[in-house]
């Protein structure tokens, strides 16, 4: 297994490790008395959490597979020119064999020796027939060795596309208990979700940075949704990558490798624009500016401002490399 591939599956048995069932509020409690408005946004800030651990599982998975197919489909383009040559330098080994079959063969064996002059024309005509061969055949076995080499990568890829695919079931298994235990909540969620106010002005911010913000902040209002980068439904990921991808900036759809791509800095080194990522890497939002980020919460809410200090525990701060 590949360094790669054993950082891909540690940082994935770490977002799995995160997303653990929930433990929600029990029908019987609900049906002896609504709990306070504190306890229901306690409840739905760890049921975040977790959903969002599991969504950047699967995102990170996706990325991922997407690296192997490419893989495989790349070495798939090598295979078919090997195997190719080998079929034809096969077929250049079988005509030199039928030639030097017709050329010293019973029937003919005659009429070569009086043709050839001497014995010794006709065996450095045999000779070099056998030489020919001899070399043509080391053709096809370097062909052949190559062509089982790259079989022999692409099976250990099909392989890990294989377990990548089963991964990315159970994820999607784990998501969809979520939502499911998520979805007893509904109703209570309604007590705790705050009118819509009115936008003013976006941030004031010059350059890309700027261009990424107004486009964070554009999308307040609009759906949180598993998987989705816009137009009108982001995860938490997907919506800091639209926005850095509005100026012209490719990040990856995950948390955690959007972690990887920029440069880290400190707290007090904090502006608009930059990455602030939280929950071990389960979360991510785009700071605007005066202590405040923009981010897609989680499923049920929607896009929206919050304090940089929002519940959420910071893992750290990353600026994009524009």
């Amino acid at each position: 297994m590949s360094t790669g591939h054993r950082a891909r599956r540690s940082v994935l048995r770490t977002l799995l490790i995160g997303a653990v069932s929930l433990s929600v509020l029990a029908p019987a409690t609900v049906a002896h008395a609504d709990p306070t408005l504190a306890e229901i946004e306690a409840q739905l800030q760890k049921s975040g959490e977790e959903l969002e651990a599991t969504v950047e599982a699967w995102n990170q998975m996706n990325v991922a597979l997407a690296d192997s197919q490419a893989k495989v489909a790349d070495l798939q383009t090598k295979l078919k020119p090997l195997e190719d040559a080998v079929a034809a330098s096969a077929e250049s080994v079988q005509s030199a064999a039928i030639h030097a079959f017709k050329t010293s063969g019973n029937l003919r064996n005659l009429s070569v020796v009086l043709n050839a002059g001497s014995s010794d024309t006709l065996v450095d005509q045999l000779s070099m027939l056998n030489e020919i061969t001899r070399q043509q055949q080391k053709h096809i076995d370097d062909f052949r060795t190559a062509k089982t080499a790259l079989e022999e990568q692409k099976k250990g890829y099909d392989e890990t596309i294989a377990a990548q695919n089963a991964q990315k079931a159970e994820i999607e298994a784990k998501r969809k208990k979520i939502e499911k235990d998520m979805a007893q909540l509904d109703k209570l969620k309604q007590k705790v979700n705050k009118p819509a106010t009115p936008k003013g002005p976006p941030p004031a911010v010059s350059g890309k940075a700027g261009i990424a913000v107004k486009f964070a902040y554009d999308q307040i209002g609009d759906p949180y949704k598993f998987g989705a980068a816009g137009p009108n439904a982001y995860d938490c990921s997907g919506l800091t990558m639209a926005a850095w991808k509005a100026a012209g900036v490719s990040l990856p759809h995950s948390a955690a490798q959007q972690w990887g791509v920029v440069a880290h800095i400190s707290r007090g080194d904090l502006q608009p624009g930059d990455l602030v990522f939280y929950n071990n890497l389960g979360h991510v939002a785009i700071y605007e500016g005066g202590g405040k980020v923009i981010h897609a919460p989680t499923s049920g809410r929607t896009v929206t401002e919050a304090s940089v200090d929002m519940g959420n525990k910071i893992y750290g701060y990353g600026r994009v490399k524009a």
